[in-house]
């Protein structure tokens, strides 16, 4: 190891041994959700449970309250999203579905609202640093969550956007963990795509 490169990997270490247990356990439980969901595994929603009620402990604690009201929601979807996926189970797996121009038109012009909406109140109602950017990274993930539960194949590129403005979030609020989650989860999320467009293709013929 180099002299220079010495101070860059004493600070990452003592990033990772200020990292509280709790951010720890939301990572990883977070880390195999989504790559069980990638994988259209059942068992992603359980797991997600856990990592959305540790994370959402861990946002509160950071005062970033969109992002802890989203994993309200997130717990809600969750139980939503097992039910649904499993109610098809004895049938046939649930197919997968693509959202058209309209539903596209809605999806974005919701997320701009709810953005401008929640950056609005978190700014004059609470204590948050970033409310316009709570605001915005929580609008995108609110509709890419619906529509991972509905199984709609885009819901993955809006999780690669979503994913891309949450790292230098994470790492302005010094969640540096999570921030190299969310990095990773990118690549995870893009491969979740390719995955779910190649079934989508095969089952249409």
């Amino acid at each position: 190891m180099t002299i220079a490169a010495a101070p860059f990997f004493d600070f990452l270490t003592d990033q990772f041994l200020q990292t509280s247990v709790l951010e720890w356990f939301a990572v990883i439980t977070g880390f195999i959700c989504i790559y069980l969901a990638a994988k259209e595994s059942i068992w992603n929603w359980p797991i997600s449970i856990i990592s959305v009620v540790c994370y959402g402990f861990l946002f509160f604690r950071e005062a970033m309250y969109g992002d802890m009201t989203l994993q309200i929601y997130f717990l809600f979807t969750a139980f939503y999203g097992w039910y649904f996926w499993f109610s098809k189970k004895e049938e046939v797996d649930k197919p997968i579905t693509l959202l058209k121009k309209e539903g596209w038109f809605l999806a974005i012009l919701f997320i701009i609202a709810l953005s401008f909406l929640l950056g609005w109140f978190m700014a004059n109602f609470t204590n948050s640093t970033v409310p316009y950017a709570d605001g915005f990274c929580t609008s995108i993930s609110f509709v890419a969550q619906i529509l991972l539960t509905r199984k709609v194949l885009q819901n993955w590129l809006l999780w690669v956007f979503a994913n891309i403005c949450y790292v230098p979030l994470f790492i302005y609020k010094h969640l540096n963990l999570s921030a190299i989650l969310y990095f990773v989860l990118i690549i995870i999320a893009y491969k979740g795509y390719l995955d779910w467009r190649k079934t989508y293709r095969e089952q249409e013929y």
